[in-house]
């Protein structure tokens, strides 16, 4: 598969692209500018601690999770290892569990997941894990949420059907209940905010809102102690020359959309594949590496182009007249495994087959047969744009401030659980190739919505898909249509949100990253 660039990070500075004026001098940043900036930062302690004072007692119960004695729950992947298989699966198995996902349209939900960075606010250091398990155990305690455990690590926590996780390098993800509304999940998303800050701004940490780290080294991030990590961390360099910057430097926020049939899964598959990389362009928000531009609008996505090919893209077979359950089953089976679960244990199965595994071929485990719980932890480690699980998933956008974690879903609640605004996306997008499809994947992690498409810039195509899903959104009939308030003016324009920071970047910044924790501060 193409790619957009193989230039190792330390050469793809390159914001001359971007064409700035008016010449700042970058060679020296005041030591008051960093100071300012993290005074500045320092102060959202004192509001978050008058908040808390004003709010004991507060709950905010979303989702009606359950209350009582708080609970430790153990480490595992998404589901645990407690099946016992009594016969071998079989391909249709394998088959009828994603079409088990398969709803009537009164149970569609939408199920948001974000990640962000946390910091320390004296020093805007990454957080290391001991702070980190100061918070969760915080969390924990204040807001009554049950601990997830790896051994002796609390790794996670859990309330109803919403967790906190940690991602490789110790970024914080939600990953949010399914709910019925886009109010209900964007009331989900500030709870969230609001319980994590009450008790970081006590512990001296920040989160910031970005889809890469845009300040330190890879050297600089710590390692979360969680078996699968360390399979991946040793497994990467073998696939990708920048998958240790995916697992320990990017964030992102997706989206999770069900489906009613297997020709509904296609179709919402389809377009939402096709419109990624307007999504990525929408909401590009990643273009510092190591406090330097770095010559992308989304260095996230970029990064996913030379992580693991394997496992990553835009699946043009998708787009073919055969495309349907079986035929990501086929994909699937053969994208290498990374490892498979037993006994509170991770086994590395780096590079094997789970076609193998379904005649009991691993040599990690010979002879051992794979359970349904084995086919759902497998699917959780394939990256492509769009995931196909029990639901799809959008993967294509970089992390963000607040407002933009409403406006994501929906954008694509609005095109996908529309039928009006799907085919008209799906018309749009009947005579798009795969090469220009590919194209778009790549080049939008570069120039955004300023990207040239067919007779005109790709931005006039997000104008028309914007429109699609705030129409989409005023037929649900639910008063959703301002969340996408957040993104109108950035098509409108075509000046994406890392294009606003690198012009700050470049003026009243004078070149220096430091105020970004400021901007983009939770």
């Amino acid at each position: 598969m193409a790619i957009a660039s193989r230039l190792p990070l330390n050469r793809v500075h390159r914001s001359e692209m971007l064409n700035y004026t008016g010449g700042v001098e970058c060679d020296v940043i005041s030591k008051d500018r960093q100071l300012r900036v993290r005074r500045n930062v320092m102060g959202f302690r004192n509001m978050a601690r008058n908040v808390e004072r004003r709010s004991q007692g507060l709950r905010f119960d979303v989702v009606g999770s359950r209350r009582g004695q708080r609970m430790v729950v153990a480490a595992s992947p998404p589901t645990e290892d407690a099946v016992v298989t009594t016969e071998p699966l079989t391909k249709e198995d394998l088959v009828r569990y994603l079409a088990s996902g398969c709803k009537p349209k009164e149970k569609w939900r939408i199920g948001t997941e974000h990640e962000k960075f946390g910091f320390e606010v004296a020093t805007l250091r990454p957080i290391n894990y001991e702070q980190i398990a100061d918070l969760l155990n915080g969390i924990s305690e204040r807001f009554d949420w049950d601990k997830v455990m790896e051994g002796d690590y609390v790794i996670g926590l859990k309330q109803g059907k919403q967790s906190i996780s940690l991602e490789p390098g110790g970024q914080f993800e939600l990953s949010g209940a399914p709910l019925e509304t886009l109010h209900q999940t964007c009331a989900e998303v500030n709870s969230h905010l609001y319980q994590v800050k009450a008790v970081a701004e006590e512990l001296g940490i920040g989160f910031l809102g970005i889809g890469f780290q845009p300040k330190w080294e890879l050297k600089d991030i710590p390692i979360m102690p969680k078996g699968r990590y360390d399979i991946m961390r040793k497994y990467m360099p073998k696939v990708g020359s920048l998958g240790h910057d995916m697992m320990f430097r990017t964030c992102t926020v997706q989206v999770n959309l069900d489906f009613s049939s297997e020709l509904d899964m296609i179709r919402k598959f389809r377009a939402a594949l096709a419109l990624q990389p307007i999504a990525t362009a929408v909401f590009a928000n990643s273009p510092f590496t190591e406090g330097k531009p770095n010559g992308y609008l989304s260095m996230r996505s970029h990064v996913w182009t030379d992580t693991d090919n394997n496992r990553a893209g835009m699946l043009p077979f998708v787009f073919d007249d055969s495309s349907g359950f079986e035929q990501y089953v086929e994909y699937a089976l053969d994208v290498p495994m990374y490892f498979v679960y037993r006994n509170k244990k991770y086994i590395d199965c780096t590079g094997m087959s789970f076609r193998d595994f379904m005649v009991g071929k691993l040599p990690s485990i010979p002879g051992e047969l794979p359970t349904l719980n084995d086919w759902e932890n497998h699917l959780t480690t394939i990256f492509p744009e769009v995931r196909l699980k029990r639901y799809l998933e959008m993967r294509g956008a970089d992390g963000g401030p607040w407002r933009r974690l409403c406006a994501l879903p929906a954008f694509w609640v609005g095109l996908l659980y529309d039928e009006v605004s799907l085919q008209n996306v799906l018309d749009m997008i009947a005579d798009w190739t795969e090469e220009e499809r590919q194209m778009l994947r790549e080049k939008v992690t570069i120039t955004g919505l300023k990207t040239p498409f067919r007779d005109g810039l790709l931005r006039h195509v997000a104008e028309d898909v914007l429109k699609l899903a705030k129409d989409g959104l005023e037929r649900r009939c639910y008063k959703e249509a301002g969340f996408l308030n957040e993104v109108t003016e950035v098509v409108r324009t075509g000046v994406t949100p890392a294009e606003k920071l690198l012009e700050l970047y470049h003026g009243k910044w004078g070149c220096s990253v430091d105020p970004v924790f400021e901007e983009l501060l939770y």
